[in-house]
């Protein structure tokens, strides 16, 4: 029987270890599934983890947030997944450690689990071509819609393993410069994503801003745009990306009007730079943000 979820996510789970020598889980993907938990959506996580301290913890985290670990590995060779960041002018930068667990995620286990709903993966847990053959393995047994978030972090990614992925997908989101480093040559934003969009025959294109927010065009060949609240604390945009994904999956599963999904989704993204990491473990502050879906 296909898997009952709505929502799967596939790729990294790891720590993220800042310069005042705190840390906080992380990873793009389990980012959106422990934001997609707070709002009652039970999704699959499928990564990766070490037999170790780390990812003990991890599993604990996860139990106490009421995520189930079902699909979660064990790896009893590579480490749980780890990320210094240093922050430069307000914006984070990543020192992405090689050879962690979640870059040896087994397919095997998947081609057991035929799955229906909408598949999440990003582009950094591809970077090892066992776990690309496990995303292989999950899509292959998936019916339904498939949502790629990318992130491109160097020197961890190559157009010649993106861009198939890409022209499987029905839902991209990624930021500017990302776009305009996967498709150069248009002079402004709205052409390049009209570009992009056509490029890779999408249902919707999701771009963001940063601090300008973001834009997103559709079949309908609209442009929706929105923007951040003018008097937004930021302490680290971290994870800011992954909550506004998690926003939009909700919308997509929920068949939110696109205006709405992007206000709502700005607006989560806009509370999390207030906070140190890129998940939050405390469930009063989502509950103004799940009153308001």
């Amino acid at each position: 029987m296909p898997n009952q979820s709505l929502i799967h996510i596939f790729g990294e789970v790891l720590f993220d270890h800042f310069p005042d020598g705190s840390r906080v889980l992380g990873g793009a993907p389990f980012n959106v599934a422990w934001h997609l938990q707070a709002f009652g959506q039970a999704p699959r996580l499928i990564s990766r983890i070490g037999d170790d301290p780390e990812g003990r913890e991890i599993v604990q985290l996860m139990r106490d947030w009421g995520m189930r670990p079902d699909a979660l590995q064990t790896d009893t060779i590579h480490p749980t997944g780890s990320v210094q960041i240093s922050i430069a002018d307000g914006e984070p930068h990543y020192d992405i450690v090689p050879d962690c667990a979640y870059d040896f995620i087994d397919q095997h286990p998947l081609a057991e689990h035929p799955s229906t709903g909408i598949l999440y993966h990003g582009s950094l847990a591809l970077r090892n071509p066992i776990s690309r053959a496990a995303l292989q393995t999950a899509k292959a047994n998936h019916r339904g819609k498939i949502f790629i978030d990318v992130n491109l972090r160097p020197p961890w990614w190559q157009p010649s393993t993106l861009q198939p992925l890409l022209h499987d997908a029905d839902w991209i989101k990624l930021n500017e410069d990302e776009l305009l480093t996967l498709c150069p040559g248009p002079a402004d934003l709205e052409t390049a994503m009209q570009a992009f969009f056509e490029q890779f025959a999408l249902e919707t294109l999701f771009v963001t801003r940063g601090a300008q927010g973001a834009l997103a065009y559709d079949r309908q060949h609209r442009f929706v745009s929105v923007k951040p609240p003018a008097t937004t604390t930021v302490i680290d945009t971290v994870g800011a990306g992954d909550a506004f994904a998690a926003i939009l999956l909700l919308g997509l599963t929920q068949q939110w009007p696109l205006p709405t999904t992007l206000e709502r989704a700005q607006a989560l993204a806009s509370a999390l730079v207030g906070r140190r990491g890129a998940t939050v473990a405390d469930e009063d502050f989502y509950r103004a943000f799940a009153e308001a879906c």
